[in-house]
């Protein structure tokens, strides 16, 4: 089955579920009207009766069979949008499949244009290789991911990643519920772990004292037991309601400061048990890959000896328990019986006490298995592409079979094959549109990718881990003042740093100096690729320049030519868009201005 086939039928499914959930719901909804209509009559007759046991067992039983209802309607709410986010990661792969946007963040907000490779490689942004890989709802998710975009790992690094992402590909069911989980902070993008440590740190928080604790303790009981009295001996009647009208005037009086306290958790406490969800499917799965078993591990406070879910779940059901004032009616009648509010505020400022540390380090682990399981995503989508082997060699190795452009769509790339050896530079020269940019941008996006640990748009990758640097894409820019040869001469100075203090670097630079006459252009190319040879750095060239060539006589063992060219038939241009060895001998720079009708003498 081809994954858009499976992808179709897990929408279809979703369809049906969320078509039979939504039926319940609206049975739901029906039983809560005629329990409120049947249920007012019934109290009503009860207290024609004049029976106050009868009245109160109707009351009581009203309101628990009322908030029974609700509680089911509640889970029913909550499967359907378990359902409707279920459709859309499905319909999401579809959309990315087709060329569409990704509904996960593209990157575009750590785009930089002093970074050494990002943005000559469409690492971020719209349609960019962030874009294809990203399936991180949570902000730091997308931090950590971004940051593996943005620098090399180290060889171990990759190497976990890659098996995690190939455990986690073999398991689509999980990457998939584990979305669902986390589904809802897409819209947001809010940042969850800052605004709870930023709860974490109010110091002045405080409520109350032991008294006031001890009695809260026991308010509940005693209210239980003067009520029974009352059934017995009438004086504790009045002793019940005197309690009830207290506890309630004390709620009312110290409302502002539950509020404040309640106000200070906000949204953030009330998301966590989402959060506790998605802590559930890492732990109840048992890890092969050492990455992965290793942050689940992390999942466990030692300090309480529980684990990160049960933590999360437990504030969430004291957030929502506190929630219960907001609804008049509810909320009186517990303040009423137990001083409600006052129980849950001791039990928050409890939680922070034991948990709040240690829960902030949980948020990290989600990010990280939302990076992992990206690539597991990814690695899932692509099954013909292929992990690279990381080497570990004193100078930079690429080595590639069957490489394509992992942007460009499998019926339009043509792969190429390209080996490192007997040479640290590549010179690549060609006719327009050849394909010579290309090859460039297919090399440097794919050890992008390897470096992060996903796999590679290819059949076989052999690469040394090494700081990449980028000379493509330069452009002036007015509101700096700078011309478009003096942008040049910044990039390439960073070239030349990166090279000179960088042992393992690779560059790649696509025609330099555009900004200047074709002399110095000449000229200036060939002494900065002179440079390069001195510093022993290793990297690949693309130019016009056939005379750059020459390079490869003067120094045989550290430059190599390569070229793109075209086929003319019949007065067409055909190209193949294959890397061959040794220099260019046919242009098309005369055909291409033939075609919009200037003629060349």
């Amino acid at each position: 089955m081809n994954r858009e086939t499976l992808y179709q039928q897990r929408i279809v499914a979703a369809d049906q579920a969320i078509a039979r959930v939504r039926k319940f719901i609206n049975t739901y909804s029906l039983l809560r009207l005629a329990t409120i209509i049947g249920g007012g009559a019934g109290l009503f007759a009860a207290v024609q009766t004049e029976q106050v046991w009868l009245v109160m067992l109707a009351f009581f039983s009203l309101l628990l069979f009322f908030t029974w209802l609700v509680w089911q309607q509640s889970k029913l709410e909550k499967q359907m949008t378990g359902w409707v986010d279920f459709k859309a990661v499905n319909q999401n792969e579809l959309d990315v499949s087709a060329g569409k946007l990704n509904c996960y963040p593209d990157g575009a907000a750590f785009s930089d244009k002093t970074h050494p490779y990002s943005q000559d490689l469409d690492v971020f942004g719209s349609y960019s290789l962030f874009a294809q890989v990203n399936r991180c709802a949570t902000t730091q998710g997308n931090g950590i991911l971004a940051g593996w975009f943005s620098a090399p790992a180290d060889a171990s690094s990759i190497v976990q990643r890659q098996q995690a992402a190939r455990e986690m590909a073999g398991d689509l069911d999980w990457c998939q519920r584990f979305q669902v989980k986390l589904f809802f902070n897409l819209e947001a993008q809010e940042d969850i772990k800052q605004r709870f440590a930023g709860y974490l740190d109010q110091d002045r928080l405080a409520f109350g004292n032991r008294y006031l604790r001890t009695y809260v303790k026991v308010a509940p009981w005693l209210m239980c037991v003067t009520v029974v009295l009352a059934f017995f001996i009438p004086i504790f009647t009045n002793i019940a309601v005197f309690l009830a009208l207290a506890h309630l005037v004390s709620a009312i009086g110290y409302a502002p400061k539950v509020n404040r306290i309640a106000g200070k958790m906000d949204r953030a406490g009330r998301l966590l048990g989402a959060f506790a969800a998605a802590i559930k499917l890492i732990e109840n799965r048992h890890w092969n890959s050492p990455v992965a078993n290793t942050l689940s591990g992390k999942l466990h406070f030692q300090h309480e000896n529980k684990s990160a879910s049960i933590a999360f779940d437990s504030l969430a059901a004291i957030l929502d328990r506190l929630d219960y004032r907001l609804n008049g009616l509810m909320g009186t009648l517990l303040n009423m019986a137990a001083l409600w509010d006052f129980r849950q505020v001791f039990a928050v400022l409890d939680w922070r006490r034991r948990y709040g540390v240690e829960t902030l380090a949980a948020f990290d682990v989600i990010a990280e298995f939302e990076a992992l399981m990206s690539l597991g995503v990814f690695t899932h989508n692509h099954p013909s592409w292929s992990f690279p082997v990381i080497v570990n060699t004193p100078a930079p190795t690429v080595e590639v079979a069957n490489l394509s452009h992992p942007l460009i769509p499998a019926a339009m790339a043509v792969a190429n094959d390209y080996q490192m050896d007997s040479h640290r530079i590549a010179l690549v020269t060609g006719s327009n549109m050849a394909g010579k940019s290309t090859f460039l941008r297919t090399i440097g996006s794919n050890a992008v990718l390897a470096f992060c640990g996903a796999p590679i748009c290819g059949t076989r990758m052999r690469v040394s881990v090494f700081q990449l640097v980028t000379y493509m894409r330069i452009a002036d820019a007015l509101n700096e003042s700078t011309s478009t040869f003096k942008a040049e001469l910044n990039r390439i100075q960073m070239v030349l740093n990166t090279v000179k203090n960088q042992r393992h670097s690779f560059f790649l630079i696509d025609e330099m100096l555009r900004g200047t006459n074709s002399a110095d252009k000449y000229l200036g190319s060939k002494a900065i690729i002179k440079k390069l040879i001195a510093d022993g750095a290793a990297g690949m060239v693309a130019t016009h320049d056939l005379q750059l060539s020459e390079l490869e006589d003067e120094h045989p063992d550290v430059v190599k030519n390569y070229h793109f060219d075209i086929q003319v038939r019949d007065g067409d241009m055909i190209f193949d868009y294959k890397l061959k060895d040794g220099e260019c001998t046919i242009f098309n720079a005369s055909l291409l201005l033939k075609t919009i009708g200037i003629t060349v003498e």
